[in-house]
């Protein structure tokens, strides 16, 4: 494993201590309304049809989910492990993921609707990581960062009129929170959470989620 990975494994250890309490109790505080449940929807669901997938393997059973909050240090922290679960495994393993902005962090939900309003244009990888390599630009602060995910949007190339409508469309926020409301369904009261095969993934290192994704592998 790269130094800088380690590093950044150390970072995400302290980081989770610190914040896992403050993060739990934001979640439970505050709930975005459960879409899924209002339009009549099996709330609880893992992945969905639309949910946005970083690689799809056809022929494979063993699916990998994170529920994650693009301003949160701890998935920033993890971002290079899923990255690397991804280089190592990626031929064999199904990576989606599903967004869970944590109410407390004041630019979550506009980070999450640049990233699907930029998914609507095909561009969901490049904003995804966009997000955790400029989120000390624009995280953990109190102002609104709009025009800061709007500038990412121009230099991926995105058609701005239409990422603008997106961003500001309720369905782009809905999507958003249908997978709020999955993960509360699911028990994921932080992030990130992981699932491996519809199980809540529990690690402390690379090297645990590499375990179990070689198990799952075995089935």
């Amino acid at each position: 494993m790269a130094p800088a990975t380690r590093i950044l494994l150390t970072v995400f250890a302290v980081i989770t201590i610190i914040i896992g309490v403050g993060v739990y109790l934001s979640v439970q505080d505050k709930n975005p309304p459960a879409v899924a449940q209002a339009q009549g929807e099996e709330v609880g669901q893992l992945v969905r049809d639309n949910s946005r997938r970083l690689n799809t393997v056809p022929n494979s059973d063993v699916t990998f989910v994170e529920f994650l909050d693009f301003e949160c240090e701890a998935c920033r922290a993890a971002f290079p492990m899923v990255e690397e679960l991804r280089a190592e495994y990626g031929d064999r393993v199904n990576f989606v993921i599903r967004y869970f902005p944590i109410p407390s962090h004041f630019n979550a939900e506009r980070a999450a609707r640049a990233v699907e309003s930029a998914a609507q244009q095909g561009k969901f990888e490049p904003m995804y990581k966009k997000m955790y390599e400029t989120q000390s630009q624009w995280g953990e602060q109190r102002t609104p960062a709009d025009s800061t995910f709007r500038g990412f949007a121009t230099e991926l190339g995105l058609d701005m009129a239409t990422f603008d409508a997106a961003y500001s469309d309720p369905a782009t926020l809905d999507r958003v929170n249908v997978d709020v409301a999955d993960g509360k369904a699911l028990g994921v009261q932080g992030t990130p959470t992981f699932f491996l095969d519809g199980s809540k993934v529990e690690f402390r290192s690379y090297q645990d989620l590499s375990a179990a994704v070689e198990q799952a592998l075995k089935k």
